[in-house]
């Protein structure tokens, strides 16, 4: 059965209702906090679930004409960006300090003579 994301416009409350096709558009639908009647729909995202493979493709397309990005930090911070949620995954928060220096106009040099733990070399000076 789908489940379908309401919004009560007296209370505000968000909730959903179990509908079968044929339900949908002729049951009234009410708050379940309150009891209103006087709800709306709430349109929600929609997920796809892409392949390894797919998104892979996707980011090959997507990056192909960056030659040059070591001179230009931003656009190195946007791509690095759009690969991190492309890949799906939970990353480090020191990924996003560097996307976030990158961004705005740090180069790669800077960012890790300021924070050398992300260089990966522990030896101190």
């Amino acid at each position: 059965m789908p489940t379908y994301d309401f919004i009560c416009n007296d209370c505000h409350q968000r909730f959903e209702v179990f509908l079968t096709f044929a339900e949908y558009g002729k049951t009234t639908v009410k708050c379940t906090l309150c009891g209103s009647k006087n709800v709306r729909r709430r349109l929600t995202k929609v997920r796809i679930a892409k392949s390894e493979e797919s998104r892979m493709e996707t980011m090959a397309d997507d990056f192909s004409g960056f030659e040059g990005l070591e001179e230009d930090p931003r656009a190195m911070g946007r791509m690095m960006r759009k690969l991190g949620k492309e890949m799906g995954e939970e990353l480090p928060p020191e990924f996003d300090e560097v996307v976030d220096r990158l961004e705005k106009g740090q180069s790669p040099e800077e960012i890790e003579k300021e924070v050398p733990s992300l260089s990966g070399d522990s030896s101190e000076e």
